[in-house]
């Protein structure tokens, strides 16, 4: 279970975050809409330990995201929007991923090669000079082999082409991945109609509807 307890997040005298009370029960499939500025990456960040709440707490079982932060993020995985200017070869990149999330590499080239992207051509090259298509898929790849029981994803397929978005919608609803709980910001929600059963509104930093949903067949 994944609970996000009255979270609060400001930044100076803005409320982006206004008591957001809310618990995603294993397996949920939940997408956070909401117009820009609504607070859905903030509500991320915070459940990643990322942003610290002003008042309120994430939790997972009994694991706080700020103060079990090494337990916590040991049962989430991200897919970020924006890939982090990291300052490493990808080879690098996937020993590091190997060696602290406890994910085999060969899984890691496997998921690769479903998104067509060769990883271990791309090993000796520096992650931050691969286009911003080729980082998601390195990402993603990381994100996929480590199993976590929660995945976070923002804008998951915004940088990838055709082929990698129809890639990412085949890995989602796979069997293997049929007990992992996910929360999505996406707008494209034709991509992931098929998976979810529950959406949360936000506006203006609150909850402002929460619906179950039937995936559509």
């Amino acid at each position: 279970m994944l609970n996000i307890k009255n979270v609060e997040k400001r930044f100076g005298a803005q409320v982006v975050l206004d008591s957001i009370d809310c618990q995603i029960a294993p397996k949920e499939r939940v997408i956070i809409l909401g117009q820009n500025g609504a607070g859905k990456t903030t509500l991320l960040r915070c459940i990643l330990g990322l942003y610290r709440p002003d008042k309120g707490e994430v939790l997972i079982g009994n694991l706080s995201a700020i103060k079990n932060r090494k337990e916590f993020l040991s049962r989430v995985a991200f897919i970020p929007q924006i890939p982090p200017p990291l300052p490493s070869t990808v080879g690098s990149l996937i020993e590091f991923a190997a060696s602290c999330c406890q994910c085999e590499k060969k899984k890691i080239y496997e998921y690769g090669d479903l998104f067509s992207l060769d990883i271990q051509c791309q090993a000796r090259k520096p992650f931050s000079k691969l286009s911003g298509g080729m980082k998601q898929k390195v990402l993603a790849s990381i994100a996929f082999a480590r199993k976590a029981p929660i995945m976070l994803f923002d804008e998951p397929t915004a940088n990838l082409d055709p082929e990698g978005r129809e890639a990412f919608s085949n890995i989602i609803r796979s069997p293997e991945f049929s007990d992992t709980t996910m929360v999505f910001i996406s707008h494209r929600i034709d991509e992931l109609n098929t998976v979810l059963n529950r959406a949360l509104w936000l506006d203006l930093g609150r909850i402002v509807k929460d619906e179950k949903i039937s995936p559509i067949s």
